[in-house]
């Protein structure tokens, strides 16, 4: 579907209101963004005419059939002033007070980045003033996704107030619109919810947290034309903001029923003084096109994913243990080399040492309360340093780990009495803490200096550090820099987010080998502006099964698996105390970047066969699931209570199905049956239960041969072999399919 259709004739009687034009084919410029599947594009009459944005849909050849379409026209990026009436993407107040800015086209061009991408830059200006807009779009082809950013810059005789800019702003016509949203809090991240979009508008934003901008809602959207949104079916935008940093997207639908979006950081109390010759860059959003549901557009990101915005996106990430609810703060070396040794028996690949190794005397980290930003190794639980623990690692056969917080510090610290000038404060009022913390002033070069030194030093305690988690645990509350200039105090917001990308941008060229994860009290901090600097993310700090699989449905929709860090955890569960089966925790942690949680050595007897069974388990599906291609077959937010998912190999050949009861108990006889997706129908696969408990399984037909064609159109049952009962609640089932 082309995103502007035909008006009805009536509003031909509204120029001024809708600006309709007849664009004559000898004058235009037509400007084709494309990929494999999607074509973006944009037309102009030429110099000092608006550029419009004609089409966002499914691939079209024929890009100079759009001249002789009379349709209102939706300008590529509308800014204050003159006719514009929509979401605006700039509002800017010129040298000389003036707020109105007209854009129109100023030039284009395109190249070939490399045989899968295509950048198209569309250069825009003010129709009076010196004032310039440079569009920048790529298309990765592949993977049908687009992004976008734009720069502005000036040359007035003084400073331009740039009140509002966004990174894209996106115009659809259609009879209705179902928009898919992500939003929980702290141990409930990325809850999905799907509403028809009515008149007026709505707002997804964060405008103060900065650190942890995404722990409530996500600057992420699904977007479904006529009807709510289809796994495989339907026209669906996909769209996502690349920033670590406050942000606003929008969707107002107006009177003629045309929906305008835009997504940026957010303007409030955040106005950008631009000097003559200086530029602004936005952040960037990321854009795909699904005629085929909210599947494929998953699909698309992921793929994309892997290749563009994520750190070693093409290697299988490892199978690790972290130290956190196995010890707490609470260990010395005896406790750590233990829990190594039980590490390696079960077959896990990294140990990962978390917070606690840090502080000495009166600042000990020996809790929450102090040490954080005094990073020495702690002596008196740790006498012989992290050095020996890394060594004793790799010697059992395992990579080594530790975890940081740099932007943060305890006032019961050193480098607070030392740097009091680093702390993000509002001049002459207390300083609100959060988990026993203040944080630090990014913005100001000598703490980014001091936060890459940070992960230096860490990283030279031990050759064999391979990784590292970078965690953030409190948001901004009382805003004020002593390093900004007191007129400029309203930069703090985005010179913060760009002065921890510095760090990254430091930190990975000094060492790209390191594996580093994104964790902000979960996932506070999961957006693609940073998750191209690291190569997994920590989705919630709640370990709790049961919970996770909502967690993992909603962040799937948006970011790949092979980042999700899934961990088995204890039971009761530390966050919410419920009882869960062994099982189940493994099937629902196996879905995403396994891993373990917990004391290892409460593991024991045949839970302890039964983890190292299932580790083996995973190694085998692991390939499948970190590169291959999700279907969601069920969603957990059906009222039974039950979910499933698949992933399927590029080749085909090999695909594993996730199939999970959370709550729903009924009748005698009953079975949970799914159709896969995704399947060669011509191959013939033997489906094989793992994670099978003795006596026990959930596969009737354990190790027999179906065609895909069976599986797609047939389906399997899975239900309690031993009772012939439906599944209990918190029971689950994991077929492996593989070419015969």
């Amino acid at each position: 579907m082309s995103i502007i259709k035909k008006l009805p004739a009536i509003l031909l009687l509204a120029p001024a209101l809708c600006l309709l034009a007849v664009l004559r084919a000898e004058d235009a410029a037509v400007i084709e963004v494309a990929t494999a599947d999607s074509s973006l594009v944009l037309v102009t009459t030429g110099t000092n005419a608006p550029v419009v944005l004609r089409h966002y849909g499914s691939k079209t050849t024929d890009t100079r059939a759009l001249l002789a379409k009379t349709v209102r026209q939706n300008q590529v990026y509308p800014a204050f002033g003159g006719v514009e009436h929509a979401n605006l993407a700039l509002n800017v107040i010129h040298a000389d007070g003036s707020l109105t800015t007209e854009l129109v086209y100023d030039g284009h061009e395109q190249r070939a980045l490399d045989a899968d991408r295509q950048e198209t830059v569309v250069r825009l200006r003010d129709k009076q003033y010196p004032f310039f807009v440079e569009l920048r779009l790529v298309a990765h082809k592949a993977a049908n996704v687009i992004t976008q950013r734009v720069t502005v810059s000036h040359k007035e005789p003084g400073p331009v107030r740039v009140e509002n800019i966004a990174s894209a702003y996106l115009p659809l016509r259609a009879g209705a619109y179902w928009l898919t949203h992500f939003h929980g809090a702290w141990g409930r991240e990325m809850r999905v919810t799907e509403e028809r979009l009515t008149s007026g508008g709505k707002v997804i934003e964060e405008f103060r947290k900065i650190v942890q901008a995404t722990m409530a809602d996500n600057p992420s959207f699904m977007l479904s034309l006529e009807h709510a949104a289809e796994e495989e079916s339907g026209e669906v935008y996909a769209g996502t903001l690349a920033w670590s940093g406050n942000y606003k997207l929008a969707f107002t639908l107006d009177e003629r029923e045309t929906l305008h979006i835009t997504a940026g950081m957010n303007p409030f109390a955040a106005t950008r003084i631009l000097d003559a010759g200086a530029s602004l860059e936005t952040p960037e959003m990321v854009l795909t096109y699904s005629a085929r549901g909210r599947g494929q557009a998953s699909r698309n990101l992921h793929d994309w994913a892997r290749k563009y915005a994520l750190y070693h996106g093409d290697q299988l990430r490892p199978i690790l243990l972290n130290s956190w609810e196995g010890a707490y703060f609470k260990f010395d070396e005896k406790t750590l080399t233990d829990m190594m040794d039980d590490t390696a028996a079960f077959g896990i690949e990294m140990f990962v040492l978390d917070d606690g190794w840090f502080g000495n005397g009166k600042y000990a980290r020996d809790s929450a309360r102090a040490g954080l930003g005094d990073w020495q190794v702690n002596k008196k639980k740790l006498p012989r340093g992290i050095g020996y623990l890394a060594d004793y690692a790799v010697s059992k056969g395992l990579r080594f780990g530790i975890w940081i917080e740099p932007e943060m510090v305890n006032p019961k610290s050193e480098l607070a009495k030392k740097h009091p000038e680093w702390i993000v404060k509002s001049p002459g009022r207390d300083i609100p803490q959060s988990r026993n913390q203040w944080l630090l002033d990014l913005s100001n070069p000598a703490v980014q200096d001091f936060v890459a030194k940070v992960f230096d030093d860490t990283v030279a305690l031990s050759p064999n550090i391979t990784y590292i988690k970078w965690d953030a645990n409190r948001p901004v509350y009382s805003v004020g820099s002593a390093w900004l200039p007191a007129d400029r105090q309203e930069h703090f917001w985005k010179d913060y987010v760009d002065g921890l990308y510095k760090v990254y941008e430091r930190v990975r060229a000094k060492h790209p080998h390191i594996t580093i994860q994104l964790c902000s009290s979960g996932g506070g901090r999961v957006d693609y502006g940073a998750l191209k600097y690291h190569d997994e993310f920590w989705a919630s700090d709640n370990t709790n099964a049961v919970d996770r699989v909502l967690i993992q449905y909603g962040t799937n929709m948006i970011y790949p698996p092979i980042a999700t860090g899934s961990h088995v955890s204890a039971s009761p569960n530390h966050q919410t105390d419920m009882m869960i089966p062994l099982k189940f925790r493994f099937d629902v942690a196996m879905s995403g970047r396994l891993g373990m949680e917990l004391q290892p050595k409460d593991l024991a007897g045949a839970d302890r066969d039964f983890a190292r069974k299932a580790i083996e388990n995973y190694k085998l599906i692991r390939p499948v699931v970190q590169f291959g291609d999700l279907y969601r077959l069920y969603s957990p937010y059906n009222e039974n209570g039950r979910a499933a998912i698949q992933y399927v190999a590029k080749d085909k050949k090999q695909a594993v199905l996730f199939a999970y009861n959370l709550y729903h108990l009924t009748s005698r006889g009953f079975s949970f049956d799914i159709k896969l997706r995704g399947l060669d129908p011509a191959k013939t696969y033997k489906v094989t239960e793992m994670n099978r408990e003795p006596d026990r399984g959930t596969f009737a037909n354990d190790g027999q041969l179906y065609t895909g064609e069976f599986l797609m159109n047939v389906g399997v049952s899975i239900q309690d072999s031993r009772s012939h009962k439906n599944l209990r609640p918190q029971k689950s089932s994991v077929l492996w399919l593989v070419e015969q």
